[in-house]
């Protein structure tokens, strides 16, 4: 099995990875099915289940949905098509995908958020079925979001498929000790073992053009963050703050009246940013997910901006080695906040950032994934807890702390020798094992936490 950067590292669009892009993946692959059909389907339906139902509607789920089956993909949505196809289908109850005969489909009707029992694969899961004229069933498939955009049939899961398959690789690590091991007798970095690995699937400029779009929007989400005033979606009332901090930052430049922790300003304010184009459903990368996609921005502008001797030729080696460490907990916890909580969100998101921001920096990679441990160690037990099922309060914040631990977990491990108590395998099994004993009221539902208490007025 082997999970690419560009699997970890996914351009689509806000609130949520596995709410917003993952339905959307889903209807886009059940559109696929129907056209291999040798007959054409009359009308849709669509049910929501677990997660999926209780912050759906925070999450966009609805929408997403919607808008996946009218033949929209996160990788190239368009927010004006889109506002237009979902008043045109919202009046006529009917969508037209690419490929395929028009087709009845009324939200109101035929899109049900179930609020039952979460079904037995994942706690995000989604049913979408095709109907003949008569109304029966002529098609239907179950599909489950897993986290960072990643979606897998029923079958799939139950054949093990949460992982992309690929070609033979030089460097087939699946654990933190095979990663290390194989670095020892190869003499080669994490990155450079990553780059051989992704080197078997495209050639070499493939890959750096990719690397470098992947920077590229991370870093137009920040700027646009920190250019964008006002309220964001949902009924919170939530104002967007990256800007007027950010502007506060800039003109206490070169003033000598500010204290050193100041820089934590810095970090957060680019990862709010981030966030903040995320909740208002802008373009982001999954990093490795939406919610948690301001850290490893956050820590990259970080390093390139105020770091002496940060060159922006390095940003692959920090992706490679992010997406290294991400792949490792994916293939062996979650990175999915409705399985696991938070920790597995921007706790993961963290971990990953701590290790590319070692790697620039110098690091062996002992210390890397000395780094990487040391900041997933640090967010074990974070609960996901959306106020009111949206992406907002705590995450657009969350993320800020996240960047903060990121660089500090990072500058901890350069300060030994890589070698430390709790290895990286271990800890990953611990974030695993804490969210299959947390309650599910902490794990993306709104039903506990900072999601129950909120002010009356």
């Amino acid at each position: 099995m082997f999970l690419s950067v560009f699997d970890m590292f996914k351009i689509g669009i806000g609130p949520s990875s596995s709410h917003t892009m993952g339905p959307m993946v889903a209807a886009a692959r059940f559109l696929d099915r129907l056209r291999a059909l040798p007959f054409h389907a009359h009308g849709l339906k669509a049910s929501l289940h677990g997660s999926l139902a209780f912050t759906g509607v925070g999450h966009a789920t609805d929408r997403a949905v919607i808008l996946g089956l009218a033949g929209f993909l996160p990788e190239s949505y368009d927010a004006e098509r889109a506002e237009a196809a979902l008043t045109g289908i919202r009046a006529t109850g009917r969508v037209a995908p690419p490929g395929l005969a028009e087709m009845v489909f009324d939200p109101a009707r035929d899109l049900v958020f179930d609020y039952g029992p979460a079904l037995a694969g994942h706690a995000n899961g989604l049913i979408l079925s095709a109907t003949d004229a008569q109304g029966d069933v002529i098609a239907q498939e179950t599909y489950y979001s897993i986290g960072g955009g990643f979606v897998v049939t029923e079958t799939e899961l139950a054949a093990g498929a949460g992982a992309v398959a690929g070609p033979k690789v030089p460097y087939p690590f699946r654990s933190a000790v095979e990663m290390l091991e194989m670095a020892r007798q190869s003499g080669q970095s994490i990155a450079a073992m990553k780059r051989a690995n992704e080197l078997r699937q495209r050639d070499g400029v493939a890959l750096k053009a990719g690397l470098a779009r992947i920077w590229a929007v991370m870093n137009a989400c920040i700027e646009r963050g920190l250019a964008t005033e006002g309220v964001l979606p949902g009924g919170l009332k939530v104002r967007r703050r990256a800007r007027a901090i950010h502007q506060a930052l800039l003109a206490e430049r070169g003033l000598n009246l500010t204290a050193p922790h100041v820089i934590n300003d810095w970090m957060s304010t680019y990862a709010m940013a981030v966030n903040e184009e995320n909740a208002a459903g802008g373009q982001v990368v999954t990093a490795p997910t939406n919610g948690a996609a301001g850290v490893m921005p956050a820590v990259i502008r970080y390093w390139l901006d105020h770091v002496p001797g940060a060159s922006a030729e390095r940003v692959d080696d920090f992706l490679l080695t992010a997406a290294a460490i991400g792949g490792l907990i994916k293939t062996n916890a979650s990175i999915s906040g409705a399985e696991c909580g938070c920790q597995a969100e921007v706790g993961s998101a963290a971990a990953m950032a701590a290790a590319g921001l070692c790697a620039v920096l110098g690091g062996t990679p002992e210390q890397v994934e000395n780094a990487a441990e040391i900041a997933l160690e640090h967010h074990l037990g974070m609960t996901c807890d959306p106020v009111k099922g949206l992406v907002q309060v705590p995450c657009i914040e969350r993320n800020g702390l996240g960047a903060i631990k990121a660089v500090s977990a990072a500058s901890l491990a350069l300060r030994g020798d890589g070698q430390h108590f709790m290895p990286l395998d271990n800890c990953i099994e611990a974030m695993r094992q804490t969210g299959v004993d947390m309650s599910e009221k902490y794990k993306e539902t709104a039903l506990g936490g900072l999601a129950v208490n909120v002010p009356n007025c």
